[in-house]
């Protein structure tokens, strides 16, 4: 009838029904309508975020299956990406509630929605400042795993390169027993170095050297040496010969403040005998008929004088002789004021010579280091070889 208002239909769900049947969807809240849609906004702007995140978290995720390292790093990723999610879900969850409520007429559920306007609002009003965060966590996590590769790059460094002067396991020489004890003191370079290598058949040259100063350019010096000599060794039969060439080329060079001391010791199967010379290193100990006797040097340190000449000095080597090598952070390791010295190192080489070169040089170290109360500050490396029963005839290969 014209001019006649039919009351409205309740809110009740069979109302709701009809209106649905009907083809009309009803709004009864219209601001939680407008509600749904700012979570909505919300629930997006998080969600960008979290996508950043993601990104950072998988790429993470890939780079400690591959390299096992970054653990760290992932973990405040994955932390970072779950909040953001969650923060996504909520006011995901929060515009579908506002927005189911909204075709509901019962006023007591307006407020919490009316109230869940403010971080809304915070937002949507800070939104390019938390993409801005999201892209620099983002961008930060590569800039950290970067500076973990680089650090872990420096710290392995020094290990491989002290591998390389000082191997912690040297050649299997027939006829000879052999132990070695390498431990660099402070920083992160060290200049002390061994080696040893046969130079013929019935020919063993051990080697050890220290070069003054600490970082990478005595390190490199160092490795310089080592290789240097191991050809002059094969070019002269006499150790001091090529101790002299070594000299000639590290004077040349213009490092005057790079001064090395070095032992060469040339082993001599078929004459049994052993040949030193020593470039103003300490001296070298030889354990011959149950006597310690010093193998002083023969010359001064290298690169001190580009004209300076140098002797050997040969000895009778028997089965069961010890040699003992070592660098001056031995000797100098220090108790208060106090100086281990060689006397302590003679009387104790005297005492266990007796034993496997092995347990020698390991029994050493230790002494040392219990004497310096574990502050040893510089380098210390150790190498003995003994001479053992077994001697091969100079006929054979």
């Amino acid at each position: 009838m014209a001019g006649v208002l039919s009351p409205p239909t309740p809110a009740t769900p069979t109302g709701m029904v009809h209106a649905a049947v009907s083809g009309v969807v009803i709004v009864h809240r219209p601001i939680l309508l407008a509600v749904a849609c700012a979570c909505g906004a919300a629930a997006y702007v998080w969600a960008r975020s979290s996508r950043r995140l993601q990104r950072a978290r998988m790429r993470l995720e890939r780079e400690v299956l591959e390299n096992g390292t970054g653990q760290e790093p992932l973990e405040l990723a994955r932390s970072a990406f779950s909040k953001e999610v969650h923060t996504t879900v909520l006011y995901g969850l929060l515009a579908l509630s506002a927005l189911g409520t909204s075709f509901t007429d019962r006023d007591l559920l307006d407020l919490p929605f009316l109230l869940v306007l403010v971080p809304v609002a915070i937002s949507l009003r800070y939104a390019p400042r938390f993409l801005a965060a999201a892209r620099l966590a983002e961008e930060r996590s590569l800039i950290e795993r970067r500076a973990e590769e680089v650090l872990a790059q420096e710290e392995l460094a020094p290990v491989r390169w002290s591998a390389r002067l000082a191997p912690q396991e040297l050649p299997v020489i027939e006829g000879f027993e052999v132990g070695q004890v390498y431990e660099p003191g402070t920083g992160a370079m060290a200049g002390d170095f061994y080696d040893l290598y046969p130079t013929s058949p019935t020919r063993l040259a051990a080697v050890i050297g220290d070069v003054a100063g600490r970082g990478i350019e005595p390190s490199i010096t160092a490795f310089q040496v080592k290789y240097l000599l191991r050809v002059f060794l094969r070019q002269y039969r006499d150790p001091a010969q090529a101790v002299e060439e070594l000299n000639a080329v590290l004077s040349s060079q213009g490092r005057p403040d790079e001064l090395v001391s070095l032992c060469a010791v040339v082993f001599d199967q078929a004459a049994r005998t052993l040949r030193v010379a020593s470039a103003g290193h300490p001296p070298a100990w030889h354990w011959h008929d149950g006597e310690v006797r010093p193998l002083r040097a023969t010359g001064p340190l290298l690169a001190l004088d580009p004209h300076a000449s140098y002797t050997s000095r040969e000895v009778g080597l028997d089965a069961g002789d010890v040699l003992l090598l070592y660098t001056d952070g031995i000797t100098d390791a220090r108790q208060g004021g106090e100086l281990f010295g060689r006397e302590r190192l003679e009387e104790l080489l005297a005492s266990i010579a007796s034993h496997k070169p092995s347990r020698i040089v390991s029994q050493i170290y230790r002494t040392v280091r219990a004497f310096a109360e574990g502050n040893l500050h510089d380098d210390c490396a150790l190498l003995a070889v003994k001479a053992k029963e077994v001697w091969r005839h100079p006929a054979q290969p």
